[in-house]
Formats: C-alpha cells, structure tokens, sequence
C-alpha cells in the first residue's frame, strides 16, 4: 500500500454504542441527510489503522522480525509478491498522519502496537526502548490533538521467533508470551489509553492462518487449501482455544494491577458478519444460527458465558476444547466492551440436509454454505471485494444480535468500511 491508500484507511469509523439500540432503520428507500449533532454525546467517530499493515521500517531501530514479514517475504504468498517493509511509511510520517486525522474532525483513532517491535524475540529477548519511545510519541500527539487512543495490543503480527520456538498460537507456551507483552504495554502507555482491545478478529485470524493458510503460519489440509503443514479441522479450534485464555489472563492481570489506578476499560475485537437464510425455510434459518454460533459466539460466549456456544459442542464434540474450572472462574467475565468489526452480510444455506461443495459439509464450517447472491442477483451493491457487499441493514442486525445475546454489553463498532472500485 502506498501513503495515499492510508488517507483511505484513515475514513473507517469508530462508534461507541452504551446500551444504544436504533431508533431508525438502514437501507430503506429513502436517503437520510444523517448529521454528527443527530448523535448523542459521548458517541465517537474515529479511525483505525493497523501496525503491519501501515508502519513499515521493518527492521529499524531494534524492531524484530515479525511472522508477517516472513510470510509477506515468501514469493508467492501475497499478491505481486508485495510486502509491508515500506507500507506506508507510519514510522517516519506518524506526525502528518496525525495531522490528517485531526483535519476530519474525529475524536478516536485506533492503533496496534508491534510486538515485533516492543519486544524483538518476545519474552526470549530485551525490551526495546525505541520501540516504547515510537508509541510513546504516537499516543502523545494523538491526545495533544483531541483525539482518544484505542491500542490493540495484538493485530496478527507476532515476532517470528515464536513461531521458530513453538508454532506461537498451537502452544499453550503463547499464553504467557502474550501476557508478558501485555505487562509491558500496559506499564509504559496505560497512564493515557484508557481504551485497550487485546486481541484483533481471533475468529479470522484462526480462519485465514489455520484453515485456508492464507495467513501466517499458512497452515492448512485439504478440501480447504494446499499447504505444506496444517490440520484445518482441528489446528483453528486449538488457536482459539489459547487466544482466549491469553485474552483472559491479560485481563486478569490488567483488572488486578493496573485498571485500579489507570482506570481504563479492556475488551476483545470480533469479526462480526451477519447472515440471511437462502432460502425461506426452516433448514436454512437454522443454518444461519449455527453461523453465528461458529463466528461470532465462538468467540464471545466463553467471554461472556464461561464456555463455547452450544452448537459448537453438540457438532465438534471432543475436537473442540474445554476449559477447566479454574479457567472458567477468570475466562467468563472477562471483558469490558465488545468490538465489532463489520464488513459482510451474506446468505447462508445448510449442508447437513443439502449437497453443498467440499469443505462447507465439515463439522469445522458449521455445515453452512455462505453466498452473497441468490439466483444470480447479489444482496446488495458490489464493491471490489467480491465477499463484500453494501448491505446497510446488516449493521443494525449485528448490533442487535449482539445487544440480545450478551446482555446489552457495551460495544464499539471498531471497523467498518467497504473497498472501491477503483484506486488513486
């Protein structure tokens, strides 16, 4: 990506909804002129940016190699072979950056940190300073502008040294690695962000990197992909499981030694698709619940409810993994908002009583079959992710999906945007 693909990036919202439910409707026939003021106070708009996907200096001032930079660096693994070394170029232009988020008048802007970076080869190495000092600067001017940091701690980059040791996320080990990282960030920027999400999308994350390896480690098995190394039906319910007792105990630790004093609020970012039924009958409504149940409840009902959603266990059985009575005391409770990340809505069609194609008959998968049109007509206006469609409608199901199944939580739409056509 180049500098002017960040302006872009720069134009996705962040919106705080405290027990909000909508007053009106999206998507009907008529156009709104909607208007900040029309808001209530408190409401945030902001924007979001990712560390690998923005800083570039990949190897500058200390800064280790992360797994994103190993994988980016393989031919073949990303289009036209491009990487984030350069990206945009954030580390040597975080100031105008800056500049261009204040110019939209928002009051938010979220941030991930670079473990690679704060911590070269993870808690097998030294702290690096410049790396402290780098975030330092952005969380400062951030704040000297108006605008209130939102830090992810983990946005899928981890330092490749990790990966060499033990697999990172397949091994238990990566609990107390991230926890370790998560001290760290919480003693140097916690007396100003008060607004912490520990993990990006664990959902998509287990998806792209351990069922199709399109992601770092690029594990994968067939029906689902090609690689080299990879159990798709089994490796994505083993990361998870350890991302949410890593979530857990870093909450843990935060709510015990540094939420008293700092007072900030910490949470989990989920990648929030909603769904529709195909068709109008009882299988694929049906299907549209389990969906649900293997995207988003995945990862909020043992966050919230202390175990994984029901349809998970009655369809995985024994492949899906337990937790201990001792870690359900400090997993079920453990966060203080939800963030939404919403892109999609899309069909849904069973495959526990239809033929669907290979893959999506897998217990892994729910039995569903997604689609984003029927009889040829899509469900909205195609962008040019072919996945995506402007579907306005989906933002006010997710919410109240979301609002009825955990208990009116507090939440944040963290993502939402769609990709154009073209390009400058």
């Amino acid at each position: 990506m180049g500098v002017t693909i960040l302006r872009l990036l720069l134009l996705s919202f962040i919106v705080l909804f405290p027990s909000l439910s909508f007053a009106h409707g999206f998507g009907g026939s008529g156009e709104e002129n909607v208007k900040r003021s029309d808001f209530p106070d408190g409401f945030l708009f902001g924007t979001g940016t990712s560390s690998y996907q923005v800083e570039g200096a990949y190897l500058e001032d200390g800064k280790g190699l992360s797994n994103w930079d190993v994988f980016a660096h393989i031919p073949g693994n990303i289009v036209n072979n491009d990487n984030g070394d350069v990206a945009d170029d954030h580390y040597h232009r975080f100031l105008e950056d800056i500049d261009l988020i204040h110019s939209l008048g928002t009051n938010a802007h979220r941030l991930s940190i670079s473990w690679s970076r704060i911590l070269p080869r993870g808690r097998f190495g030294e702290v690096n300073p410049s790396g402290i000092k780098f975030y330092n600067k952005i969380i400062d001017n951030l704040l000297s502008k108006g605008i209130e940091p939102f830090v992810t701690l983990h946005h899928q980059d981890l330092p490749q040294e990790l990966q060499d040791r033990y697999q990172s996320w397949l091994s238990s080990q990566m609990q107390e690695d991230f926890v370790y990282f998560a001290e760290i960030c919480f003693k140097n920027f916690g007396d100003r962000v008060k607004y912490w999400a520990t993990i990006n999308e664990p959902n998509l994350s287990a998806d792209f990197s351990y069922l199709k390896g399109l992601y770092p480690p690029g594990h994968c098995s067939a029906p689902f992909g090609n690689c080299s190394e990879g159990n798709s039906d089994v490796e994505p319910l083993i990361v998870m499981h350890n991302m949410l007792l890593a979530h857990a105990k870093a909450v843990r630790l935060y709510r015990e030694l540094f939420q008293p004093t700092q007072g900030g609020s910490i949470g989990i970012v989920t990648y929030s698709s909603i769904y529709e039924p195909l068709r109008d009958d009882e299988a694929d409504r049906q299907a549209v619940s389990r969906a649900l149940a293997f995207n988003i409840a995945w990862v909020l009902d043992p966050l919230i409810h202390g175990d994984y959603p029901q349809e998970m266990c009655h369809y995985l059985g024994s492949s899906l993994p337990s937790f201990s009575l001792e870690e359900v005391e400090y997993v079920k409770g453990s966060i203080d908002f939800i963030g939404i990340n919403h892109y999609e809505t899309l069909y849904i069609k069973d495959c526990i009583y239809s033929a669907c194609p290979s893959g999506y008959d897998h217990p892994i998968r729910g039995f569903i079959y997604t689609t984003g049109e029927r009889d040829g007509v899509p469900i909205g206006e195609r962008t040019a992710i072919p996945s995506f469609f402007i579907v306005p409608r989906g933002m006010e199901k997710i919410v109240d999906y979301i609002k009825e199944r955990y208990n009116n939580s507090p939440m944040f739409v963290t993502e939402n945007a769609f990709c154009e056509s073209s390009y400058p």
